[in-house]
C-alpha cells in the first residue's frame, strides 16, 4: 500500500512538473506534398519522418510553404536527427497522425526540453 502511494505521489509531481514547463520554442508549418517525400522522392510513412522533412526543407533546401515558420531548435541538424525521440516522449492525438499521414495539415509545434506536442489547426 505504501509502495502504491509513493508511486502515485510521484506520478503526480512529475506530471505537475510537465504541465508547468514552458515550451524552449513553438512553431506552425503546412505539411504539404514536398515534406511528405524525403530528398530522394521516397515517400515518407512516419509522421516524425514528414515532419522533420518539414524542417530540413525549410532550413537545409529553402523549400517553404507560405504557411511555415522557423524555429530555434529544429535550425539545428543534430536537433532534427532528435525529431523522433522528442515524439516518442512527447505527445500527438490519433486523429492528428491520420491528418499528417494523409494530407496537408496545418500544424503546430511546442518544442520542450526531451519531447514534443503536435496539434492540428
Amino acid at each position: 500500500m505504501k509502495l502504491a502511494c509513493l508511486s502515485a505521489a510521484c506520478l503526480l509531481a512529475f506530471t505537475t512538473m510537465a504541465a508547468a514547463e514552458q515550451p524552449l520554442t513553438s512553431y506552425d508549418a503546412r505539411l504539404s506534398a514536398q515534406d511528405h517525400f524525403n530528398s530522394t522522392g521516397e515517400r515518407l510513412t512516419s509522421v516524425a519522418a514528414i515532419i522533420r522533412q518539414d524542417r530540413a526543407n525549410y532550413y537545409v533546401y529553402g523549400n517553404r510553404d507560405a504557411e511555415d515558420e522557423g524555429d530555434s531548435f529544429f535550425a539545428d541538424k543534430a536537433n532534427r536527427e532528435r525529431l523522433e525521440e522528442f515524439l516518442n516522449n512527447g505527445r500527438i492525438s490519433a486523429s492528428a497522425e491520420r491528418a499528417i499521414l494523409n494530407g496537408s495539415p496545418l500544424i503546430h509545434v511546442d518544442v520542450y526540453r526531451r519531447f514534443i506536442v503536435v496539434t492540428v489547426e
